[in-house]
């Protein structure tokens, strides 16, 4: 500061000495360029005091507008700064908004980086959109196809890697050899695709049609009348475009596979026993049926059919009148099945099975009658109501 002072009073008193006296036409043009140089040496010096921590009482206004324009420019650069990312949440509120996404949701989640990539590819976030969506008409048998599935998959994948690797090394006999290395190295680097035995790969395929799974189809071929309150096994693959199914029926006798698009959701339903299309149900309810329980029976035109599951009611034999006090059906040996969407007379109105030695029993007029399963479920009996015929077939 005590410089500045100088300089400012030197300059003063130069300029008063010069115009005491009369000067020479140079002199006076000595006189504006000292005045330029002493100017010059001030805006010199005040740039300069700027700068230097003396300047804090002389300058204090500028320095406080400064400040006050860098804190605004550093509160604006905090807020962008710290700006929530969705992986900033805590893990159980991550949590929670992944589980409440939908499949699409979680999908393109899962393209936004790495670790989200990770996260919306978990199987417990899948298996409930499995449940809800799928669980109806999944069963064991659908999942054993998709672990066969899996199995082909990786079997594939292995020996295409293994091919790829012969292939390359053969080429190491005219072809650089790092350039042959780094092929092998890049085939046995990790890739970030979807793991084919992840849950999300398994929804994604059915979702997709491109994997058929087996189920059953409530009244084949669109209610055909010879198929009236039956359940057939078939393969089905899903259409995402209207929302049903195209089933594949098995061939039998002289037909060849049956295809029948259309399929509703509500006409299908995963197997309720582990049993093949062509093999005896072992019956393990026969000691346990009443007059009036619900059943389903193994049935089927001639030995080269599938089995279909057909819907019956236990009945009295012909010597009970049907009164529940004076009714002893339950401790005779023969068992009476009633299928009253027929009409009565009809030779498909009624069967007789035996109780104690139950086996395939029938011919080649009336079919073959297999194994039974009672029905205990009343979500499964309302199923079969809804589906009852509007007229009596013969």
């Amino acid at each position: 500061m005590l410089f500045f002072l100088i300089s400012c009073l030197s300059v003063f008193l130069l300029s008063k000495s010069l115009s005491l006296k009369p000067l020479a036409p140079w002199a006076s043009e000595m006189r504006l360029l000292s005045l330029w140089f002493w100017k010059e040496l001030f805006s010199f010096h005040v740039s300069w005091l700027r700068k230097s921590k003396l300047s804090d009482g002389l300058f204090e206004i500028p320095a406080r507008m400064s400040l006050k324009k860098s804190t605004s420019l550093q509160v604006e650069n905090v807020e962008e700064t710290e700006k929530m990312c969705v992986l900033d949440l805590p893990e159980l509120a991550l949590e929670c908004i992944l589980g409440r996404l939908p499949p699409s949701g979680l999908r393109n989640m899962a393209g936004v980086c790495i670790s989200l990539r990770d996260r919306c590819r978990s199987d417990h976030l899948w298996e409930r959109h499995m449940k809800e969506k799928w669980g109806r008409v999944i069963g064991r048998a659908a999942h054993r196809e998709w672990q066969w599935h899996i199995a082909s998959r990786k079997d594939l994948g292995v020996l295409n890697r293994t091919k790829q690797k012969g292939f390359v090394r053969s080429l190491s006999s005219f072809w650089p050899l790092p350039w042959i290395r780094s092929k092998l190295d890049n085939s046995n680097k990790p890739r970030s695709s979807l793991p084919v035995d992840s849950v999300m790969s398994w929804y994604l395929a059915l979702e997709s049609g491109k994997f058929w799974f087996p189920a059953q189809v409530y009244n084949r071929e669109h209610g055909h009348v010879g198929f009236m309150l039956s359940c057939y096994d078939a393969e089905l693959s899903y259409d995402s475009r209207t929302d049903t199914f195209q089933a594949r029926y098995p061939p039998h006798g002289r037909r060849t596979v049956v295809i029948e698009d259309g399929v509703q959701w509500d006409r299908l339903r995963a197997p309720p026993v582990d049993t093949r299309p062509h093999d005896l149900h072992v019956s393990d309810c026969l000691h346990d049926l009443h007059p009036g329980d619900h059943i389903e029976i193994q049935w089927r035109r001639n030995k080269e059919f599938p089995y279909g599951w057909w819907y019956g009611v236990v009945g009295h034999l012909e010597s009970c009148d049907g009164n529940e006090n004076h009714c002893h059906c339950y401790y005779s040996d023969i068992v009476i099945l009633e299928f009253n969407q027929y009409a009565p007379g009809s030779r498909w109105r009624q069967a007789a099975i035996s109780r104690k030695d139950h086996r395939e029993e029938g011919n080649e007029a009336d079919g073959f009658y297999g194994g039974i399963r009672k029905i205990y479920c009343e979500e499964e009996i309302s199923t079969w109501k809804r589906l009852w015929p509007t007229e009596v077939l013969e």
